[in-house]
């Protein structure tokens, strides 16, 4: 999964290396079990940025 997510941000002109998407997902891990509630937030986050991705791969194969 790491690898999908960091393709899809190279497409809308984000980099960011693959130590520091560990360290944010050790974070968000630690988040969930200390605070059960922001699983919500998390989980929301996930799909907003999905969304973006997905919105990238389409207009990118439309401009082809």
């Amino acid at each position: 999964m790491g690898d999908v997510l960091e393709s899809g941000l190279k497409r809308i002109g984000v980099t960011v290396s693959k130590p520091i998407l560990a360290v944010i997902a050790i974070i968000f891990g630690i988040l969930v079990i200390v605070f059960p509630e922001l699983l919500v937030w998390i989980v929301g986050l996930y799909f907003i940025i999905q969304g973006l991705l997905f919105f990238a791969d389409y207009f990118e194969l439309r401009t082809r």
